[in-house]
């Protein structure tokens, strides 16, 4: 009977310290919890993601007002650079920066967008429309802004 005593309290204290362990574990998971949250917290604060409305209307006037000084050339030849870009649009205006879009893997699309500093400088360019550049024609339109799908439903009721 005592051998039977002996291994039934092993048992008990056996599983005692499991769920002591398990109780350490659960807390530490908890902390770390915890943790991942603060940062979380801290990093949306950090980047804006809460912006106030003041905010989110001031960036779409900035926004707005860069469009109104850029333009979009298409047919880029894909040996194009940035610098031959701003090149052939200097005589319009200062150019402020020349993005030649590029796809997942870093190959060029064949477009640019070019801002100007001043918005004067967009109708220059516009002249230049069917100018050369590289031995291609290039098309160069207004920059053309995409709006969200319920955007272009509340502009363009059916």
């Amino acid at each position: 009977m005592e051998g039977d005593v002996d291994m039934a309290a092993a048992v008990e204290d056996g599983a005692a310290v499991e769920l002591d362990d398990m109780k350490k574990r659960l807390k530490e998971m908890e902390d770390e919890a915890s943790a991942l949250r603060e940062m979380q917290t801290k990093v949306e604060q950090e980047m804006g993601a809460v912006q106030d409305p003041s905010a989110a209307a001031a960036n779409q006037t900035n926004r707005e007002e860069v469009d109104a000084r850029s333009i979009f050339v298409g047919n880029v030849d894909y040996a194009c650079t940035p610098e031959e870009v701003q090149q052939h649009f200097q005589s319009c205006g200062t150019v402020n920066r020349v993005t030649i879009r590029t796809n997942k893997f870093g190959q060029p699309k064949g477009y640019a967008y070019v801002e100007f500093l001043e918005p004067e400088a967009v109708e220059q360019a516009l002249l230049l429309n069917e100018s050369e550049l590289h031995g291609r024609q290039l098309k160069v339109e207004l920059h053309r802004v995409i709006l969200p799908f319920s955007m272009k439903a509340i502009e363009n009721p059916l």
